[in-house]
Protein backbone atom coordinates (compact mmCIF):
# COMPACT_ATOMS: atom_id res chain seq x y z
CA UNK A 1 0.00 0.00 0.00
CA UNK A 2 1.67 3.40 -1.24
CA UNK A 3 1.63 5.73 2.09
CA UNK A 4 0.98 9.42 2.01
CA UNK A 5 -1.25 12.00 -0.41
CA UNK A 6 -0.67 14.27 -2.75
CA UNK A 7 0.99 17.29 -1.27
CA UNK A 8 1.75 20.89 -2.25
CA UNK A 9 5.03 20.26 -2.61
CA UNK A 10 4.90 17.26 -4.48
CA UNK A 11 2.00 18.43 -7.20
CA UNK A 12 3.71 21.55 -7.47
CA UNK A 13 7.40 19.73 -8.32
CA UNK A 14 5.17 17.66 -10.95
CA UNK A 15 3.56 20.48 -12.37
CA UNK A 16 7.15 22.04 -13.11
CA UNK A 17 7.86 19.38 -14.98
CA UNK A 18 5.58 20.20 -17.95
CA UNK A 19 6.66 23.89 -18.92
CA UNK A 20 5.01 23.06 -22.29
CA UNK A 21 1.54 22.65 -21.19
CA UNK A 22 1.02 26.53 -19.90
CA UNK A 23 -1.23 27.57 -17.45
CA UNK A 24 -2.16 23.88 -17.56
CA UNK A 25 -2.41 23.72 -13.26
CA UNK A 26 -4.00 25.34 -11.08
CA UNK A 27 -4.51 25.28 -7.67
CA UNK A 28 -7.28 23.68 -5.92
CA UNK A 29 -7.26 22.38 -2.56
CA UNK A 30 -4.33 23.80 -1.70
CA UNK A 31 -2.56 21.82 -4.45
CA UNK A 32 -1.30 21.99 -7.83
CA UNK A 33 -4.01 20.10 -10.20
CA UNK A 34 -4.15 19.49 -13.85
CA UNK A 35 -6.91 21.67 -15.83
CA UNK A 36 -8.11 18.15 -17.38
CA UNK A 37 -8.41 14.86 -15.16
CA UNK A 38 -8.82 11.32 -16.25
CA UNK A 39 -12.14 9.93 -15.62
CA UNK A 40 -12.57 5.88 -15.32
CA UNK A 41 -16.39 5.50 -15.61
CA UNK A 42 -17.33 4.12 -18.92
CA UNK A 43 -16.16 0.19 -20.40
CA UNK A 44 -16.80 -2.98 -20.37
CA UNK A 45 -16.31 -5.36 -17.43
CA UNK A 46 -12.96 -7.33 -18.92
CA UNK A 47 -9.85 -7.55 -19.60
CA UNK A 48 -8.91 -5.83 -22.65
CA UNK A 49 -10.75 -2.68 -21.25
CA UNK A 50 -8.64 -3.44 -18.20
CA UNK A 51 -5.27 -2.89 -20.55
CA UNK A 52 -6.83 0.06 -22.52
CA UNK A 53 -7.71 2.13 -19.22
CA UNK A 54 -3.65 1.42 -17.94
CA UNK A 55 -2.16 2.38 -21.18
CA UNK A 56 -4.36 5.25 -21.32
CA UNK A 57 -3.31 6.06 -17.35
CA UNK A 58 -0.01 5.53 -17.63
CA UNK A 59 0.07 7.89 -21.21
CA UNK A 60 -1.85 10.75 -18.63
CA UNK A 61 0.51 10.63 -15.45
CA UNK A 62 3.35 10.87 -17.85
CA UNK A 63 2.12 13.67 -19.88
CA UNK A 64 0.87 16.14 -17.36
CA UNK A 65 -2.46 15.34 -16.22
CA UNK A 66 -2.18 14.27 -12.66
CA UNK A 67 -5.53 13.77 -11.41
CA UNK A 68 -7.56 10.74 -11.56
CA UNK A 69 -11.10 10.13 -10.96
CA UNK A 70 -12.91 6.81 -9.98
CA UNK A 71 -15.55 5.23 -8.16
CA UNK A 72 -15.87 1.83 -6.33
CA UNK A 73 -18.81 0.47 -8.44
CA UNK A 74 -16.97 2.09 -11.67
CA UNK A 75 -17.04 -1.15 -13.83
CA UNK A 76 -17.71 -3.12 -10.56
CA UNK A 77 -14.27 -2.26 -8.75
CA UNK A 78 -11.99 -3.27 -11.88
CA UNK A 79 -11.45 0.70 -12.30
CA UNK A 80 -9.82 1.25 -9.07
CA UNK A 81 -7.69 -1.41 -8.95
CA UNK A 82 -6.35 -0.59 -12.94
CA UNK A 83 -5.23 2.36 -11.40
CA UNK A 84 -3.84 0.65 -8.10
CA UNK A 85 -1.75 -1.19 -10.19
CA UNK A 86 -0.64 1.49 -12.65
CA UNK A 87 0.65 3.59 -9.50
CA UNK A 88 2.16 1.05 -7.80
CA UNK A 89 4.30 0.09 -10.75
CA UNK A 90 4.76 3.75 -11.75
CA UNK A 91 5.75 4.67 -8.24
CA UNK A 92 7.92 1.48 -7.67
CA UNK A 93 9.91 2.10 -11.30
CA UNK A 94 10.25 6.01 -10.28
CA UNK A 95 8.29 7.51 -12.62
CA UNK A 96 5.89 9.80 -10.31
CA UNK A 97 5.51 10.04 -6.66
CA UNK A 98 2.58 8.95 -4.79
CA UNK A 99 2.91 12.59 -3.28
CA UNK A 100 2.26 13.92 -7.08
CA UNK A 101 -0.69 12.68 -7.68
CA UNK A 102 -4.53 13.17 -6.40
CA UNK A 103 -6.88 10.42 -7.05
CA UNK A 104 -10.75 10.63 -6.33
CA UNK A 105 -13.08 7.84 -5.41
CA UNK A 106 -16.70 7.84 -4.63
CA UNK A 107 -18.83 5.59 -2.43
CA UNK A 108 -22.66 5.07 -2.12
CA UNK A 109 -23.23 2.97 -4.66
CA UNK A 110 -23.86 -1.39 -4.35
CA UNK A 111 -21.29 -2.53 -6.10
CA UNK A 112 -20.50 -6.22 -7.45
CA UNK A 113 -16.77 -7.75 -7.34
CA UNK A 114 -15.42 -7.47 -10.85
CA UNK A 115 -18.42 -8.78 -13.10
CA UNK A 116 -22.37 -9.36 -12.50
CA UNK A 117 -22.85 -12.58 -10.58
CA UNK A 118 -25.34 -15.40 -11.98
CA UNK A 119 -27.02 -14.60 -8.84
CA UNK A 120 -27.32 -10.76 -8.35
CA UNK A 121 -30.10 -10.67 -5.21
CA UNK A 122 -28.24 -14.04 -3.66
CA UNK A 123 -25.33 -12.00 -3.71
CA UNK A 124 -25.97 -8.84 -2.50
CA UNK A 125 -28.05 -11.12 1.03
CA UNK A 126 -23.99 -13.37 1.27
CA UNK A 127 -21.98 -10.01 1.11
CA UNK A 128 -24.03 -7.15 2.47
CA UNK A 129 -26.93 -8.37 4.60
CA UNK A 130 -25.66 -11.41 6.20
CA UNK A 131 -22.87 -9.81 6.95
CA UNK A 132 -24.49 -6.71 8.77
CA UNK A 133 -22.80 -4.08 6.54
CA UNK A 134 -26.67 -3.16 5.30
CA UNK A 135 -30.01 -3.53 6.74
CA UNK A 136 -32.97 -3.69 4.31
CA UNK A 137 -34.02 -0.05 5.50
CA UNK A 138 -30.79 1.54 4.85
CA UNK A 139 -31.06 1.26 1.14
CA UNK A 140 -32.46 3.32 -1.65
CA UNK A 141 -33.24 2.27 -5.06
CA UNK A 142 -32.05 -0.95 -4.05
CA UNK A 143 -28.95 0.52 -4.60
CA UNK A 144 -27.71 3.33 -2.71
CA UNK A 145 -26.73 3.63 0.98
CA UNK A 146 -24.78 6.15 3.24
CA UNK A 147 -24.48 4.74 6.52
CA UNK A 148 -21.30 5.19 8.14
CA UNK A 149 -21.19 1.35 8.18
CA UNK A 150 -21.69 1.19 4.47
CA UNK A 151 -19.17 4.02 4.04
CA UNK A 152 -16.52 2.36 6.02
CA UNK A 153 -17.00 -0.99 4.03
CA UNK A 154 -16.88 0.81 0.92
CA UNK A 155 -13.72 3.39 1.87
CA UNK A 156 -11.84 0.24 3.17
CA UNK A 157 -12.58 -1.75 -0.30
CA UNK A 158 -11.11 1.48 -2.74
CA UNK A 159 -8.10 2.15 -0.23
CA UNK A 160 -7.48 -1.62 -0.82
CA UNK A 161 -8.56 -1.56 -4.60
CA UNK A 162 -6.04 1.92 -4.72
CA UNK A 163 -3.49 0.23 -2.91
CA UNK A 164 -3.63 3.66 -0.80
CA UNK A 165 -3.13 4.60 2.49
CA UNK A 166 -4.48 7.98 1.82
CA UNK A 167 -7.52 8.87 -0.53
CA UNK A 168 -6.77 12.15 -1.79
CA UNK A 169 -11.10 13.29 -2.59
CA UNK A 170 -13.38 11.22 -0.98
CA UNK A 171 -17.02 11.92 -2.42
CA UNK A 172 -19.83 10.61 -1.43
CA UNK A 173 -21.82 9.59 -4.75
CA UNK A 174 -24.79 11.48 -5.87
CA UNK A 175 -26.32 12.00 -2.42
CA UNK A 176 -29.68 13.33 -3.92
CA UNK A 177 -30.63 9.98 -4.72
CA UNK A 178 -31.40 9.20 -1.01
CA UNK A 179 -34.61 11.85 -1.61
CA UNK A 180 -36.46 9.36 -3.34
CA UNK A 181 -37.46 7.73 -0.48
CA UNK A 182 -36.75 9.51 2.53
CA UNK A 183 -37.97 13.75 3.55
CA UNK A 184 -35.55 16.43 3.78
CA UNK A 185 -35.26 16.20 7.61
CA UNK A 186 -34.16 12.41 7.28
CA UNK A 187 -31.78 13.13 4.39
CA UNK A 188 -29.87 16.15 6.60
CA UNK A 189 -29.70 13.31 9.50
CA UNK A 190 -28.32 10.86 6.99
CA UNK A 191 -25.58 13.35 5.77
CA UNK A 192 -24.49 14.08 9.14
CA UNK A 193 -23.91 10.27 9.96
CA UNK A 194 -21.92 9.44 6.91
CA UNK A 195 -20.13 13.34 7.16
CA UNK A 196 -18.93 12.38 10.71
CA UNK A 197 -17.53 9.39 9.74
CA UNK A 198 -15.59 11.06 6.90
CA UNK A 199 -14.50 13.37 9.80
CA UNK A 200 -12.92 10.44 11.56
CA UNK A 201 -11.81 9.21 8.34
CA UNK A 202 -9.90 12.05 7.68
CA UNK A 203 -8.51 11.86 11.60
CA UNK A 204 -7.38 8.33 10.52
CA UNK A 205 -5.55 9.78 7.52
CA UNK A 206 -7.85 7.70 5.54
CA UNK A 207 -8.76 10.29 3.39
CA UNK A 208 -7.39 14.10 2.52
CA UNK A 209 -11.33 15.80 2.10
CA UNK A 210 -14.58 15.05 1.11
CA UNK A 211 -17.35 16.06 -0.81
CA UNK A 212 -20.13 15.19 -2.84
CA UNK A 213 -20.16 13.87 -6.66
CA UNK A 214 -23.81 14.79 -8.07
CA UNK A 215 -25.31 13.83 -11.29
CA UNK A 216 -28.81 16.18 -10.83
CA UNK A 217 -28.66 17.80 -7.24
CA UNK A 218 -27.21 20.65 -7.46
CA UNK A 219 -28.69 21.52 -10.87
CA UNK A 220 -32.39 20.86 -9.86
CA UNK A 221 -34.65 24.09 -9.41
CA UNK A 222 -35.16 24.69 -5.47
CA UNK A 223 -38.88 23.15 -5.71
CA UNK A 224 -37.98 19.89 -6.81
CA UNK A 225 -37.24 17.09 -4.92
CA UNK A 226 -33.84 15.77 -5.17
CA UNK A 227 -32.46 19.78 -5.02
CA UNK A 228 -29.44 20.08 -2.91
CA UNK A 229 -28.74 23.03 -1.20
CA UNK A 230 -24.60 23.79 -1.44
CA UNK A 231 -24.30 25.79 2.14
CA UNK A 232 -26.85 23.38 4.16
CA UNK A 233 -24.18 20.76 3.48
CA UNK A 234 -21.50 23.23 4.44
CA UNK A 235 -23.23 23.89 7.57
CA UNK A 236 -23.67 20.44 8.57
CA UNK A 237 -20.34 19.61 7.97
CA UNK A 238 -19.28 22.64 10.38
CA UNK A 239 -21.85 21.43 12.75
CA UNK A 240 -19.80 18.04 12.97
CA UNK A 241 -16.35 19.13 12.11
CA UNK A 242 -16.19 22.94 13.33
CA UNK A 243 -14.94 25.52 11.35
CA UNK A 244 -11.41 23.37 10.06
CA UNK A 245 -13.83 20.35 8.57
CA UNK A 246 -12.68 19.03 5.45
CA UNK A 247 -15.94 18.86 3.05
CA UNK A 248 -14.29 20.81 0.35
CA UNK A 249 -14.98 19.66 -2.89
CA UNK A 250 -18.25 19.42 -5.58
CA UNK A 251 -18.16 17.11 -8.74
CA UNK A 252 -21.02 18.30 -11.15
CA UNK A 253 -22.03 18.14 -14.80
CA UNK A 254 -20.61 20.59 -17.00
CA UNK A 255 -20.29 21.18 -20.63
CA UNK A 256 -22.00 22.63 -23.55
CA UNK A 257 -25.25 20.91 -23.02
CA UNK A 258 -25.35 21.13 -19.93
CA UNK A 259 -24.14 24.78 -18.53
CA UNK A 260 -26.41 24.96 -15.12
CA UNK A 261 -23.34 24.83 -12.84
CA UNK A 262 -22.93 28.50 -13.56
CA UNK A 263 -26.51 29.96 -15.25
CA UNK A 264 -28.64 28.10 -12.87
CA UNK A 265 -29.11 30.73 -9.65
CA UNK A 266 -30.31 27.51 -7.46
CA UNK A 267 -28.08 28.54 -4.40
CA UNK A 268 -28.77 29.97 -1.03
CA UNK A 269 -31.04 32.03 0.17
CA UNK A 270 -34.32 33.15 -2.30
CA UNK A 271 -33.81 36.80 -1.87
CA UNK A 272 -30.02 36.15 -2.54
CA UNK A 273 -29.57 33.37 -5.29
CA UNK A 274 -26.53 32.30 -6.69
CA UNK A 275 -25.20 29.52 -9.16
CA UNK A 276 -23.26 25.92 -7.77
CA UNK A 277 -20.18 26.86 -8.75
CA UNK A 278 -20.46 30.29 -7.27
CA UNK A 279 -21.40 29.16 -3.70
CA UNK A 280 -18.66 26.65 -3.97
CA UNK A 281 -16.10 29.10 -4.22
CA UNK A 282 -18.05 31.30 -1.71
CA UNK A 283 -17.55 28.44 0.41
CA UNK A 284 -14.02 27.60 -0.74
CA UNK A 285 -14.56 24.29 -2.09
CA UNK A 286 -12.54 23.26 -5.10
CA UNK A 287 -15.01 22.55 -7.98
CA UNK A 288 -14.72 19.42 -10.62
CA UNK A 289 -16.89 19.22 -13.52
CA UNK A 290 -18.21 15.70 -14.94
CA UNK A 291 -19.15 14.44 -18.44
CA UNK A 292 -17.22 17.26 -19.34
CA UNK A 293 -17.86 15.66 -23.36
CA UNK A 294 -21.21 14.14 -22.21
CA UNK A 295 -19.91 10.56 -22.83
CA UNK A 296 -18.61 11.58 -26.09
CA UNK A 297 -21.53 13.15 -27.66
CA UNK A 298 -19.77 16.55 -27.76
CA UNK A 299 -16.99 15.09 -29.30
CA UNK A 300 -18.20 16.08 -32.64
CA UNK A 301 -20.18 17.42 -35.20
CA UNK A 302 -20.14 20.76 -32.93
CA UNK A 303 -21.82 23.67 -34.40
CA UNK A 304 -19.21 26.03 -36.54
CA UNK A 305 -19.37 28.71 -33.57
CA UNK A 306 -16.71 26.40 -31.48
CA UNK A 307 -14.61 26.92 -34.25
CA UNK A 308 -14.74 30.19 -34.60
CA UNK A 309 -14.26 30.61 -30.65
CA UNK A 310 -11.37 27.93 -30.68
CA UNK A 311 -9.51 28.55 -34.10
CA UNK A 312 -6.29 27.20 -32.72
CA UNK A 313 -7.74 23.80 -32.34
CA UNK A 314 -7.95 20.96 -34.35
CA UNK A 315 -11.21 18.71 -33.30
CA UNK A 316 -14.48 18.91 -31.96
CA UNK A 317 -13.45 17.12 -28.20
CA UNK A 318 -10.65 19.94 -27.84
CA UNK A 319 -13.19 22.65 -28.57
CA UNK A 320 -15.51 21.24 -26.08
CA UNK A 321 -12.96 20.62 -23.17
CA UNK A 322 -11.63 23.79 -24.07
CA UNK A 323 -15.08 25.69 -22.82
CA UNK A 324 -15.35 23.84 -19.51
CA UNK A 325 -11.61 24.22 -18.52
CA UNK A 326 -11.46 27.97 -19.49
CA UNK A 327 -15.16 28.62 -17.34
CA UNK A 328 -14.26 30.79 -14.79
CA UNK A 329 -14.39 28.64 -11.05
CA UNK A 330 -14.04 25.19 -12.51
CA UNK A 331 -10.93 23.97 -11.10
CA UNK A 332 -10.51 20.67 -13.27
CA UNK A 333 -12.15 19.31 -16.25
CA UNK A 334 -12.69 15.81 -15.73
CA UNK A 335 -13.26 13.29 -19.16
CA UNK A 336 -12.88 9.61 -19.81
CA UNK A 337 -10.14 8.19 -21.42
CA UNK A 338 -9.52 4.74 -22.26
CA UNK A 339 -7.19 4.59 -24.86
CA UNK A 340 -3.90 6.15 -25.64
CA UNK A 341 -5.30 8.23 -28.71
CA UNK A 342 -7.65 10.41 -26.19
CA UNK A 343 -4.81 10.86 -23.84
CA UNK A 344 -3.00 12.50 -26.88
CA UNK A 345 -5.79 14.61 -27.93
CA UNK A 346 -6.04 16.13 -24.45
CA UNK A 347 -2.85 16.46 -24.38
CA UNK A 348 -2.37 18.14 -27.48
CA UNK A 349 -5.09 20.71 -26.08
CA UNK A 350 -3.46 21.18 -22.90
CA UNK A 351 -0.01 22.62 -24.76
CA UNK A 352 -2.81 25.89 -25.34
CA UNK A 353 -3.59 28.16 -22.80
CA UNK A 354 -7.37 28.18 -21.59
CA UNK A 355 -9.15 30.35 -23.72
CA UNK A 356 -9.27 33.71 -22.99
CA UNK A 357 -13.02 35.34 -21.36
CA UNK A 358 -13.20 37.29 -25.12
CA UNK A 359 -13.01 34.03 -26.67
CA UNK A 360 -15.94 32.24 -24.19
CA UNK A 361 -17.94 35.67 -25.31
CA UNK A 362 -18.25 34.44 -28.32
CA UNK A 363 -20.37 31.46 -27.57
CA UNK A 364 -22.65 33.95 -26.38
CA UNK A 365 -23.14 36.65 -28.92
CA UNK A 366 -26.27 37.50 -29.53
CA UNK A 367 -27.64 36.14 -32.76
CA UNK A 368 -28.03 38.37 -35.58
Amino acid sequence: MLKNRATAEATAAYAGRFPHLPANFRSALGLAISSIGIGTYLGNTDEDSDRAYADALRAALRGGINLIDTAINYRFQRSERTIGKVLAEMVTAGEIRREEIVIATKGGYITFDGAVPPNPHQWFEEHFIKTGIVSPGDLVEDSHCITPRYLERMLEMSRENLGLETIDIYYLHNPETQLVDVERAEFYTRIAGAFEFLERAVADRRIAVYGAATWNGFRAAPTERGWLALDELARIAREVGGDSHHFRAIQLPYNLAMPEAVTLANQGVASQRTTPVAMAKELGMGVFASASLLQGRLARDLPPILKEAFPELATDAQRALQFVRSTPGIDVALVGMKSIAHVEEVLALMRHRPASHEALMKLFRPKA
